[in-house]
């Protein structure tokens, strides 16, 4: 599989038919038990795990499909941490960012809830600005509107083609 910088792309298919195991093994989640895992030149399948972690911080965003947002921070906290855990921006810096990321996904209203307190599709779009977070070069969604109703698969799907345009 290729793709190239830029693309915007859907990988559909069954239960079971695979896609997770292609995120897990694009992020090094996983490795490989034969072949090579190529994210630009990097190696992902010959990186230690201390190398991993830093070349997903640096390179790498992720939507989970059930949205692991920490549920004792707030929105705006958990958009915080991984530019806490990767050192990407400047400390006075980042709450701003987690703000400014809120409002790409347009839920800026939202910074100061629990992620209990939000809709579904809001605590969608709060892991999108998370995942967003360190300027990751590369964004991996899993099944990032399957748990989603009709009404919030409306609100989620503009703001993923919004955001591919901007960013």
């Amino acid at each position: 599989m290729q793709v190239d910088e830029g693309e915007f792309v859907a990988v559909v298919g069954k239960s079971g038919s695979g896609k997770s195991t292609l995120i897990n093994m694009i992020t090094g989640i996983d490795n490989p038990t034969s072949g090579e895992v190529f994210v630009a030149s990097t190696p992902v399948h010959a990186l230690d795990q201390e190398q991993l972690a830093v070349w997903r911080g640096k390179n790498v965003g992720i939507v989970f499909q059930f949205f692991q947002l920490l549920p004792t921070l707030t929105v705006a906290e958990n958009v915080v941490l991984p530019m806490d855990f990767c050192n990407t921006f400047p400390v006075n810096e980042r709450h701003k960012r987690a703000i400014s990321l809120l409002e790409k996904v347009g839920i800026p209203e939202q910074a100061d809830k629990l992620p209990s307190d939000l809709s579904g599709g809001q605590q969608q779009r709060a892991a999108i600005a998370r995942a967003l977070a360190t300027s990751p070069r590369l964004l991996l969604m899993d099944e990032p509107l399957a748990s989603l109703d009709a009404a919030r698969k409306a609100e989620v799907l503009p703001c993923l083609e919004r955001l591919h345009q901007e960013l």
